[in-house]
């Protein structure tokens, strides 16, 4: 275990043949936690799309690749293989920034092939993650989503975002922004080994707070659902949540891809031994007999008995709460492009 981080380890980066494999009879002592490097992202385009039916999006924008606050379960965390790195300790040690982000997404919208459409901002990594708090992409990027008054969702578990309530608000006004706030468990103590440098579930319930105060809609998502650590905290979560004032709810089950399966193992290992082979059983039982299954559809609920009962706990609950009772969609009605020349002032 490394304090302040979630992976304790790199295992393999798939598309490479070369490992460094580390002396069995070191001292932990001798291994000192890793600083954090961030590295530039010469990037030529910043809206990525996606066709995937399990997301109610087409288009995102993510300024950061890599996360440093470093949940253990990150269904991302397979993505820095594709840039040589590893998916465990490389993955929130190694944070890649795309520094051009917001210039790029003026001038993509700018052009007259974008069609207005919804942007989220994340789906990948957490678009307020630590370093956000001095270079302030995701709020630079907001401000040009503001001035084109193109829609925007997001969604993060870091208090940082009700630092950009008065944009947020700005887009609000238009029906053209919308933040869900993901809420893994009440437990801090939990939270603190699986999500070591996120909000506290505290900050986040405020943040919800905050952004509904403001007029923001705003949500929570459960996510992930972790079986037989979190999965009884639903309620709970949905409760305190919507007493926050969300809105809109939604979960997602835990997503165990390539390299996050052996991490996660590992991670129960050294803070739950008790419970990993029921954890692990469980997830199985979800998947068809295997640790993951990528198929639309299953792979954010899964299937079977259990799976069955946690989606009827989700829409119970959800139906007490009154939650989800507005699915108003967000409008691009106002979109406009400002002229050239007001965008060089």
């Amino acid at each position: 275990m490394i304090k302040g981080r979630g992976a304790s380890w790199n295992p393999q980066n798939r598309f490479e043949k070369l490992a460094y494999i580390p002396d069995e009879d070191a001292s932990p002592d001798e291994s000192p936690a890793p600083n954090t490097i961030f590295l530039r992202d010469p990037v030529r385009t910043i809206i990525a799309r996606n066709d995937s039916p399990d997301v109610g999006f087409e288009a995102s924008v993510n300024p950061y690749r890599g996360c440093e606050h470093g949940c253990i379960y990150c269904f991302a965390r397979p993505t820095h293989e594709y840039l040589g790195f590893s998916a465990g300790l490389d993955f929130e040690t190694r944070i890649v920034v795309k520094e051009d982000a917001p210039e790029l997404l003026r001038e993509e919208l700018m052009s007259p092939k974008w069609t207005p459409q919804l942007i989220a901002i994340s789906g990948v990594t957490d678009p307020y993650q630590p370093i956000e708090r001095k270079l302030q992409l995701t709020r630079r990027c907001l401000a040009v989503l503001a001035e084109f008054r193109n829609p925007v969702a997001i969604i993060t578990k870091n208090h940082l975002v009700t630092r950009d309530i008065d944009v947020l608000s700005e887009l609000a006004q238009h029906g053209a922004a919308a933040v869900s706030v993901s809420i893994t468990t009440l437990d801090e103590k939990l939270a603190r080994v699986m999500e070591p440098r996120t909000s506290t579930p505290k900050m986040r319930l405020e943040a919800i707070e905050e952004l509904a105060r403001a007029g923001i809609p705003a949500g929570v998502m459960v996510a992930p659902v972790i079986p037989a650590i979190t999965d009884h905290e639903m309620p709970a979560i949905l409760k305190a949540a919507r007493d926050a004032g969300a809105r809109s709810a939604g979960f997602v089950l835990l997503r165990l891809p390539w390299a996050v399966a052996p991490l996660f193992e590992r991670w129960l290992e050294e803070h739950f031994p008790d419970r990993k082979e029921k954890v692990l059983n469980r997830v199985r039982d979800l998947r068809g007999g295997k640790m993951y299954d990528s198929r639309w559809g299953k792979r954010a609920r899964g299937e079977g008995v259990f799976a069955e009962q946690l989606q009827t706990m989700f829409d119970v609950t959800c139906r007490k709460l009154g939650l989800n009772a507005d699915s108003r969609e967000l409008s691009a009605d106002a979109f406009r492009r400002p002229s050239p020349q007001t965008t060089l002032w």
